[in-house]
């Protein structure tokens, strides 16, 4: 029996599931992450070899016709690693905004605004085998990425930082901060993530206890949120000005994808703003793998 492999390979866990010609999932394997910007281009080559390989170890005798990758970090890195494999059939290499963008729009055109520590929007024109995929955002915390779970902690802190100074008015930020992190004063604040290495998971991590404060009705917490997934949203309002011309806004398909741009507070504040008609992605990202692979020829 002839099957196929696909890959979704993140930051935090590398996927992977073996499908037969209808599209069952005959197989699953779950291993730790494979992003080569966060382990490293060795470590992310042996981690998506072994858990393509423990995939594998239940059906020695399977024939694999097509594998797909859709992978986070480096695009000419999976490239030669999709070069390197034997016994995968076809290898097609992608990054890991195909399977999101496929969930939103049902592999038709249309875009998805996706956040998680990092945040980008993903758009396809016209459908087709993994063509007309275009990607904005996904610069990093360095550079960009509203609506990430790391932007919406930074600006938790930045707001903590000024209340304490005296700047502005008290919130329920102020007393979270301090007690995060374990102080009383500004100073102490700023010292405590400055002095972190990284601090950037810390500062991500905050982003949870900020949308609980925005939920229960905290004005400041939900300022937070709110602004900082209106980034992504002014950057999906140009890739969709640029890609889809021709096409009223209210009948793009464009799905949100991630607990934080579905949780209530920011979608609620984000349909406020929004020209379009966001639909919530509530698959995971495999299921987008899966659905993808149905489409390639082998």
């Amino acid at each position: 029996m002839k099957l196929r492999v696909g890959v979704d390979g993140g930051g935090t866990k590398t996927e992977c599931i073996l499908v037969d010609g209808s599209g069952a999932v005959v197989a699953r394997h779950l291993s730790p992450g494979c992003n080569p910007s966060v382990v490293g281009r060795e470590e992310a080559a042996r981690i998506a070899s072994l858990a393509m390989s423990g995939l594998l170890s239940a059906h020695p005798w399977a024939i694999v016709e097509l594998t797909l990758l859709c992978m986070a970090g480096n695009r000419g890195f999976w490239d030669g690693f999709a070069a390197s494999l034997t016994g995968f059939g076809r290898v097609v290499a992608t990054d890991d905004s195909l399977p999101v963008l496929e969930l939103a729009t049902d592999g038709g055109p249309g875009m998805v605004l996706h956040s998680g520590t990092g945040s980008f929007v993903a758009a396809r024109a016209d459908a087709g085998e993994l063509s007309g995929i275009h990607y904005a955002g996904g610069l990093g915390y360095l550079f960009g990425d509203p609506g990430s779970g790391y932007d919406i902690g930074r600006r938790a802190v930045a707001r903590a930082a000024l209340e304490l100074q005296g700047w502005s008015p008290p919130s329920g930020l102020g007393p979270l901060l301090k007690a995060v992190a374990g102080v009383e004063t500004a100073d102490a604040l700023l010292g405590h993530y400055y002095g972190s290495a990284p601090a950037t998971s810390q500062i991500a991590a905050l982003a949870p206890a900020v949308l609980r404060l925005a939920a229960e009705g905290d004005p400041a917490a939900r300022e937070a949120a709110v602004d900082s997934a209106s980034g992504l949203l002014a950057l999906a309002k140009r890739v969709a000005a640029r890609l889809f011309p021709d096409t009223s806004p209210g009948l793009l398909q464009v799905g949100l994808s991630g607990s934080i741009l579905n949780h209530p507070v920011v979608s609620g504040g984000l349909a406020t703003q929004s020209p379009f008609r966001l639909r919530p992605v509530d698959s995971p990202p495999i299921e987008g793998v899966r659905r993808a692979l149905l489409g390639l020829e082998p």
